[in-house]
């Protein structure tokens, strides 16, 4: 059970701002035609990247790293970009593939998440790879809102989101997969005794 001094830590209320931030920023991209609008969304993006750089540099600097930040940092990051990119797809600012490229990919780390956790008793905490993925889909955004999409340098920031996407998800299943074998046997004894215990009932 999370205690409540794991939730009342600096970067974990960074992580709740960010997340809270997917509802307005789905408000205001139902005007996504007015300049005003699309500048004030370019400084919320803005304002929600720099939570999610903050969130884990003082969680490791004030040594505050817990099982709940584990949890809401990355799923801070899905719901945000998962929202504006659903938006964005329905007002066809990006394409179909791309949109399913990282709703398919937040979902399947997600569920992977949730089935590895149960296995080995704990969250696998977020990589450095799946930052810098979550931050060049963030600098598509902010070059979608400024009108930069037919520039050279957001085709070229374009096409290293998806390499990005793709490494990541394969990155985290070998990441998972190293943590399944290094899990301790004493685990694997008592869901085995568990497991058996069930059968004799």
């Amino acid at each position: 059970m999370i205690k409540f001094k794991e939730i009342n830590t600096v970067s974990n209320y960074l992580s709740l701002l960010r997340l809270l931030l997917a509802f307005p920023f789905w408000i205001m991209l139902d005007h996504f035609n007015s300049p005003d609008f699309r500048y004030m969304l370019f400084g919320l993006v803005l304002f929600a990247s720099f939570t999610d750089i903050m969130d884990g540099y003082l969680a490791r600097k004030m040594n505050q790293v817990t099982e709940f930040g584990k949890i809401i940092d990355p799923l801070a990051d899905k719901v945000c970009i998962g929202l504006i990119v659903t938006k964005l797809f329905l007002i066809h600012e990006i394409p179909g593939y791309y949109f399913f490229l990282i709703i398919g990919r937040d979902v399947l780390i997600f569920l992977g998440g949730i089935w590895l956790t149960r296995k080995i008793k704990r969250v696998l905490p977020s990589n450095m790879l799946g930052k810098i993925t979550v931050l060049t889909i963030g600098i598509v955004i902010l070059l979608i809102l400024l009108n930069f999409k037919s520039a050279f340098y957001f085709k070229v920031v374009y096409a290293i989101s998806i390499l990005l996407i793709i490494a990541s998800f394969v990155g985290y299943t070998i990441r998972a997969v190293e943590f399944l074998k290094v899990r301790p046997k004493h685990d694997i004894i008592k869901d085995l005794m568990h497991n058996l215990e069930k059968k004799d009932i």
